[in-house]
């Protein structure tokens, strides 16, 4: 059990595994500072993050909060702050982050604070929460737990947040959702962020080199040659849908990537269409970044390879920039199919950060394990 002296407030921030931890340990490092600059009045803070899958099993609201509270009381922490990247829902609206003062604890969700800027305004929303909290908690004199509405990345013009509604049964005093299309879009975007789909498109290895192969056999075929010569742009825009498209439904399907929910209630619908959304999102970020690094390979090649008069007689068309670009373009649909053959020798773990029922699984067995030892 942690104890603190008189002038340090012992904050820690309690992360899921993944995107929270590594935000959390990121912002841990320039916390304690910022806190006590604004703070004033001498006060220090001793920060510290603890990794732990706090919402395995459960997005049930007043269960999460049970958890941290727990949590809190064990290790004697004066202030907690639980992150994590899950979408959590209050009275049909979205969360974005809950307060008791009474109890001396935080639980932010960071979709909600959108896909752009996430670490400072993760930084941003936990100094706000932790100073609320502790300040309120010191003296009571400045009005009712909950009463001073929060600033940072909770107030503004363009930013969908409003204060929500809290139950009569809830230890909760001050609450943040967000509503609305803007919203909706928010958390999606903030959930892509939060699948880190850069980390997509190395795990994709074995389907970019069947891709590439592919690309590289077809530069030199001249059935494709007279194929991409007498293609239309409408056309060759629907050969890259339909390329990109099979791609990506041949990815989740797979990899098992599609999450099915056996509930019945409307915010477990909605729950299960939000993870599926932002899963085809973060896997046609990945495949759309391989698509334009195909052409440009092909382009290269094509630009190497290639004879003027050798297509010239086959296509009876001068080798010029229009066929060089329009033949990269058709091959990389092609070789984008190829790839789709070849994104079956990917192991689920290669693209499982793509999709939050994979992280969630994840999060349950490291949650029975830890119990079982």
């Amino acid at each position: 059990m942690r104890v603190s002296s008189q002038d340090v407030t012992v904050v820690a921030l309690l992360a899921d595994p993944d995107a929270p931890t590594e935000i959390a340990q990121r912002m841990a490092e320039m916390l304690p500072d910022r806190l006590a600059d604004r703070s004033g009045q001498g006060r220090r803070f001793d920060v510290e993050v603890v990794s732990e899958p706090f919402t395995a099993g459960t997005e049930d609201l007043p269960t999460l909060t049970r958890r941290v509270m727990d949590r809190r009381r064990a290790e004697g922490w004066d202030i907690v702050v639980a992150l994590t990247d899950l979408p959590l829902h209050s009275h049909g609206r979205k969360l974005v982050v809950d307060l008791s003062h009474e109890h001396g604890l935080a639980l932010l969700s960071l979709p909600t604070l959108g896909g752009f800027r996430l670490q400072t305004r993760a930084r941003q929303a936990v100094e706000e929460a932790v100073l609320s909290l502790a300040g309120l908690r010191a003296t009571r004199a400045e009005g009712p737990p909950g009463s001073q509405p929060l600033r940072g990345p909770f107030v503004g013009r363009l930013a969908p947040i409003h204060p929500g509604r809290i139950g009569e049964e809830e230890i909760a005093d001050l609450r943040y959702v967000v509503r609305g299309p803007r919203g909706y879009l928010r958390v999606l975007l903030g959930m892509v962020r939060a699948n880190r789909p850069w980390r997509l498109v190395p795990g994709l290895s074995k389907a970019l080199a069947a891709a590439l192969a592919t690309g590289a056999v077809a530069t030199v075929n001249s059935t494709i040659w007279n194929l991409a010569t007498y293609l239309s742009t409408p056309r060759l825009v629907i050969a890259t849908v339909g390329s990109v498209a099979l791609m990506i439904g041949w990815l989740i399907v797979d990899a098992k990537l599609w999450h099915r929910t056996d509930e019945v209630s409307p915010e477990a619908r909605k729950r299960a269409a939000l993870y599926n959304a932002s899963t085809i999102v973060t896997v046609g970020i990945g495949v759309i970044v391989c698509y334009v690094g195909l052409m440009v390979i092909n382009l290269v090649w094509a630009l190497f390879i290639l004879n003027d008069r050798v297509y010239a007689s086959t296509t009876r068309t001068p080798l010029h920039a229009t066929e060089y670009w329009t033949l990269s373009w058709f091959v990389a649909s092609v070789a984008t199919v190829g790839g789709a053959l070849g994104s079956g020798l990917e192991s689920d773990e290669a693209i499982r950060a793509a999709a939050y029922s994979k992280r969630e699984q994840e999060r349950r067995s490291a949650l029975q394990d830890d119990h079982g030892d």
